[in-house]
């Protein structure tokens, strides 16, 4: 068994992937491009019996996601015998988000974590519906259940193996350098920069901000040149890309946790043999696991640091429940759209509730 939290989970047959150790980190432009060329020349990531894992993900190496794929990389080198070789590029060396996924989708990556889940299973957008969970340990309850199991089986359909899913960081919370977020006008009309996440940018919509979708490698420079206000993220990609520096106030809003499925090309991993299937999905497990124990403990530090740095507010419980309120029609919005159904929605809170 494997604790998380106060989490008890088993270790099940099929999920999860590998940790990097840092062997890249921030590369010129032009290096990453070779690094890219050289993974197109290589092929289907193996050679005779050692087979190759390569992983990328936008977080500098010290980012507990990063330092959890690097747990990855050292335990399934070992488990194996070194018959998977895992290599970690961080910091976005291969591009963002979107241009990663693309890579796993058509093999010259194996791997990734981040926004772009929708890709392997849209159901995962339901994750991302603001105030669903309300705590750490609704999330984890939620994220370790066999409804996300199912949700995570369902990736195969469109050619993704997902063996375990865990928690996106943290709690969402907003910056922004016009004026502190009190209430929900405090977001009208103001320039709020999105993921390519539907759910977050239909919750900027209903909270009355102007969304506007931008990777989140190009946030920093968005902010310090005006092309956008503010934006919301966890606090630990707040301040590992330094967002303190070019916003002025901190809003704990605390609206959305969404999930990080461990997002593998199935065509490459159907071509491990059975006994390495069994080792890569038990250590993507842990490794996950282990992810969501070091944002949880780090949470409440990386809020403090940027407390430090910003002007910082808390949601009254009048606040919160004008959220609350207008999140009512996001959920709607999913449901009418068909990528959810209410009985679903209602299944995750009870399961994140403990009934």
């Amino acid at each position: 068994m494997l604790s998380a939290g106060n989490q008890r989970l088993p270790v099940r047959q099929g999920y999860l992937c590998r940790s990097g150790t840092g062997r890249i980190g921030f590369v010129p432009l032009v290096a990453a491009s070779a690094a890219v060329v050289c993974l197109l020349v290589v092929g289907c990531g193996s050679r005779d019996d050692v087979y190759v894992f390569r992983w990328a993900g936008s977080q500098p190496s010290q980012h507990p996601r990063s330092q959890s794929m690097v747990f990855f990389e050292k335990e399934l080198e070992r488990r194996t015998g070194g018959r998977i070789q895992v290599e970690n590029y961080f910091f976005g060396v291969l591009g963002h988000e979107r241009e990663v996924m693309d890579m796993v989708a058509t093999g010259v990556l194996q791997g990734t974590r981040g926004g772009l889940f929708r890709d392997a299973n849209p159901k995962y957008n339901l994750f991302l519906l603001p105030y669903l969970v309300s705590s750490w340990d609704e999330a984890l309850a939620l994220m370790y259940s066999d409804f996300t199991q199912r949700i995570n089986e369902g990736a195969c359909e469109n050619g993704y193996h997902v063996p375990a899913c865990g928690t996106s960081q943290g709690f969402r919370v907003h910056t922004t350098s016009v004026r502190p977020i009190r209430m929900p006008e405090d977001l009208r009309g103001l320039k709020m920069r999105v993921p390519p996440q539907e759910p977050i940018l239909v919750t900027a919509q209903a909270f009355g901000a102007n969304p506007q979708e931008i990777p989140f490698t190009e946030v920093y420079q968005a902010a310090r040149t005006g092309v956008i206000d503010g934006q919301d993220n966890a606090a630990s990609n707040l301040w590992d890309f330094k967002i303190h520096e070019v916003q002025k106030y901190l809003s704990i809003t605390n609206y959305s946790i969404g999930p990080d499925p461990f997002i593998v090309s199935l065509r490459w991993y159907e071509r491990l043999p059975a006994d390495l299937q069994v080792i890569f999905d038990e250590v993507a497990r842990e490794a996950i696991i282990y992810s969501d124990q070091l944002n949880r403990e780090s949470e409440a530090k990386y809020l403090d640091l940027l407390s430090k740095e910003l002007e910082t507010n808390y949601l009254t419980p009048e606040a919160l429940e004008s959220f609350r309120e207008l999140s009512r029609g996001v959920y709607k919005y999913f449901v009418d759209k068909g990528d959810l159904t209410w009985d679903e929605i209602e299944e995750a809170r009870r399961i994140a509730k403990g009934n």
